[in-house]
């Protein structure tokens, strides 16, 4: 079950999303509260060449850490809008394994927001990313 404060994340997700979204552009939104309590959102920015997208977890760690400075992620989640064409309205989604990397990079104790059968569940990132890679002897 989430909490008020998670719900929210969820809204603010939703919200960048909905005053963004640009059908095969920008689908996802995502929203996270620093350790320090701020809520920073991103969407996705995708591309013609698809590996250079960037998803939108990481716009929203980036800004984050741009505006000021790195202060942890207590919690995140990302949604996604449909397609015009599609059945269904903005949900949460899993973040993919190239963000479940970066977020434990940055905050190896964050909780995300992943869907369940039974509608939105926090996980933790070490959850949803056992025996994570590292570099030498770290």
């Amino acid at each position: 079950m989430l909490t008020d404060q998670d719900e929210e994340l969820v809204a603010a997700a939703t919200a960048a999303i909905s005053s963004r979204y640009r059908n095969d552009w920008q689908e996802v939104g995502a929203a996270m509260r620093t350790r320090d309590g701020r809520i920073v959102t991103g969407v996705n920015i995708d591309a013609y060449i698809g590996r250079i997208a960037v998803c939108a977890e990481a716009i929203a760690i980036g800004r984050a850490i741009t505006e000021t400075g790195d202060h942890g992620i207590e919690t995140i989640v990302a949604v996604r809008h449909p397609k015009p064409d599609e059945p269904g309205r903005i949900a949460v989604v899993s973040p993919c394994g190239i963000c479940r990397e970066l977020i434990h990079d940055y905050d190896a104790k964050a909780r995300v927001i992943v869907p369940s059968g039974n509608g939105p569940v926090v996980a933790t990132i070490g959850e949803l990313l056992p025996n994570k890679y590292r570099r030498g002897s770290e």
